[in-house]
């Protein structure tokens, strides 16, 4: 006979499969004709049921388990385990048949349970939408029109930190490997790399017990050792390519999932494009890129739009904050470089032709480009080469109200952010509309929409040590969405 071991746990105890330990159980369960695959339905039922293993027993162990009386109510000590022992001295005698054994299931099954079970707490968030989450968080709890589902964002946020584990290969060596740019327009790639080589939060150092596998390559160093002027970037490419050969010789995680349960990070315009050379890599697996294209396979299904930032000296100081909306003087503004078509058009049409769209190849003598934003209503984000730019968190740093000019751009965390609450998109076609459409928003729609920008800019805060909600845990975040929904089979 096949049963399923399940037990209510106290708060303090952990996981053992030894009946001789120090582990006390509130109550047990004997589970008949069981599926491994409806184990999760067992686990979702009660939050504090947990199925063990898989026992396989003869008839005599259910016949005196029927006999023993209140078990359920009883430490293990003094019912089950008595039974146990029993049966593994009568299985002395008897043929393996009549042995008792503890299988524990395998790993891809554990992982598929904690991973419904997340889902249905999710679940059922998200069909309370109108509810607060009935527990106090003590750091914030997302709430308003920026969200599009505030409590299932909350309640996924929290299953993240209860369940996430991140395994970061440790093959490869410094500098392409385990390291990247902290400053400059890349320091979002160096930064989270930095952050998972520390290993402080959401990494283990067991394979066995990830949900994710972690690239920790540099598009950025890559381009900046590998790459020789003038030739193409197979050197890059290949490298990733021959990384991909070395993890999946050593282990097995990647073949499992033909790559569907890894991750890799860049901010480089090259990274989509260094993906191609490894076709699971570029189709399935979780690919977390500033140029967040459609236009160039980017899939907001698995992958993940990362935020552009340039930190020119490593931090944030006295690039946050800014005078209050009233004191905001001009309508809209940009400075930037002839970076592409939509800032090409963007100057023929704006560029010295209006005091209240002032827009800048170059900033005059004496204007400085962060008091320029600050005393903005609106800054205008168009896209250069690329489609990502760093104009965007910029904006909501100063607290200014975004512009987005793009085709194809899919804007960070747009899974868990209402963009349209506190952004405006302006089609390239309407560029030369762009004050007309500003000019008829009105002055209590504007200022909703400020007051937003500032709550939404502590999701975009990268701070030197990262703090809860912070730009560092919406990454992370959106990386255990995708793994939400990849289903590994064995």
């Amino acid at each position: 006979m096949v049963s399923v071991l399940a037990c209510t746990l106290h708060p303090q105890s952990s996981y053992v499969l030894s009946f001789s330990s120090s582990w006390t159980w509130g109550s047990f369960a004997l589970l008949n004709s069981f599926s491994l695959r409806s184990l999760a339905s067992y686990e979702e039922k009660d939050q504090h049921l947990h199925v063990v293993g898989l026992v396989l027993f003869n008839n005599s162990f259910h016949q005196k388990l029927g006999a023993k009386d209140s078990l359920s109510n009883r430490p293990l000590g003094e019912g089950v385990e008595d039974i146990w022992k029993e049966e593994m001295n009568e299985g002395e005698e008897h043929s393996d048949e009549t042995t008792g054994l503890i299988k524990r299931y395998n790993r891809l099954e554990r992982l598929k349970a904690i991973l419904a079970k997340a889902r249905s707490s999710i679940r059922e968030a998200a069909r309370n939408a109108s509810m607060i989450l009935n527990h106090q968080d003590p750091d914030y709890a997302p709430q308003g029109p920026i969200y599009r589902n505030a409590n299932a964002f909350h309640r996924s946020y929290l299953e993240m930190e209860n369940n996430f584990k991140l395994y970061v290969y440790e093959e490869g060596e410094p500098p392409i490997f385990h390291n990247g740019p902290c400053r400059s327009i890349y320091s979002t790639e160096g930064r989270f790399i930095y952050e998972m080589e520390k290993g402080n939060m959401y990494r283990t150092k067991d394979p066995e017990e990830a949900l994710v596998y972690f690239l920790p390559f540099s598009v950025v160093l890559m381009v900046r050792y590998l790459y020789v002027s003038g030739a193409h970037m197979h050197a890059i490419g290949r490298t990733v390519a021959d990384y991909i050969h070395v993890i999946s010789s050593r282990y097995s995680f990647w073949n499992t999932s033909f790559g569907a349960d890894h991750f890799m990070l860049s901010c480089h315009d090259w990274g989509p494009h260094t993906t191609s050379y490894v076709p699971h890599l570029f189709n399935n697996s979780i690919r977390v890129l500033c140029n967040a294209n459609t236009s160039e396979g980017f899939n907001p299904q698995k992958d993940v739009s990362l935020a552009e930032i340039n930190l020119k000296t490593g931090d944030i100081t006295g690039l946050t904050g800014g005078p209050s909306p009233s004191r905001r003087s001009t309508l809209a503004f940009f400075a930037g470089g002839l970076h592409g078509a939509i800032r090409n058009e963007l100057m023929q049409q704006w560029k010295g032709k209006d005091q209240d769209v002032l827009v800048y190849e170059k900033l005059p003598p004496g204007k400085s480009y962060e008091s320029m934003l600050k005393n903005s209503k609106f800054c205008l984000c168009p896209s250069g080469y690329e489609v990502a730019s760093p104009r965007v968190v910029e904006s909501i740093y100063a607290e200014c109200v975004a512009v987005l000019i793009s085709d194809g751009y899919v804007p960070p965390f747009s899974d868990v952010l209402n963009w349209n609450a506190f952004s405006v998109k302006v089609d390239v076609k309407d560029i030369p509309n762009i004050k007309k459409i500003l000019m008829s928003i009105s002055q209590s729609q504007y200022l909703r929409m400020h007051r937003r920008v500032k709550q939404v800019q502590r999701h975009f805060m990268n701070n030197g040590s990262p703090k809860r909600f912070d730009l560092f845990h919406m990454i992370v975040h959106s990386i255990w969405l995708r793994r939400l929904n990849i289903r590994v089979q064995d």
